[in-house]
């Protein structure tokens, strides 16, 4: 079921475009929980965008078995960021979600966004119960790349994926 679909969670439901465009326009530093070293994960592509000079973050990459991803220093949790990150990106399972919007809230996260293909009702709840924004099943890349130029006419053009031989 497609986020647009789901029911309001106790007050909560989906922001629209508008309300996620606002959320990438004010902020400046993003935290994606979960970034892993394998070029072939979702979380390594939207790092390399994020890093790209496309997008304009600060960028903590967040995982506890790696010390550096993508040229980038990798921190074992949210705790030990050296800033209270706008935006806490997380590409984990949906099992791991309520405990990683416990941590976002504990260091003053602004929002806490969760990857496609992946949500949580207690997670949102508890989140949007302490004042953070909420955005779940959407790729902050492609919402990026949808408000900022970076979709073009033949798809996701980042120079990252090719279809050359």
């Amino acid at each position: 079921m497609a986020s647009s679909e789901r029911p309001p969670i106790d007050g909560w439901s989906p922001p629209g475009a508008t309300a996620r465009k606002a959320i990438l326009d004010r902020s400046h530093s993003v935290a994606i929980v979960g970034a892993s070293s394998n070029p072939a994960r979702a979380s390594n592509f939207v790092a390399t965008y994020l890093l790209s000079s496309s997008a304009e973050f600060d960028v903590y990459l967040v995982n506890p078995r790696e010390s550096e991803i993508l040229g980038e220093p990798v921190y074992a949790t949210l705790a030990e960021l050296p800033v209270a990150p706008d935006i806490v990106d997380v590409f984990r399972r949906n099992d791991d979600l309520p405990a990683i919007a416990e941590e976002s809230i504990a260091v003053g996260a602004g929002a806490f966004w969760v990857q496609l293909g992946l949500w949580s009702d207690d997670a949102a709840r508890m989140a949007s119960r302490a004042g953070l924004d909420v955005v779940m099943d959407r790729c902050l890349k492609i919402e990026h790349a949808r408000f900022h130029g970076g979709l073009h006419l033949a798809g996701f053009d980042t120079g990252v994926i090719s279809s050359t031989r």
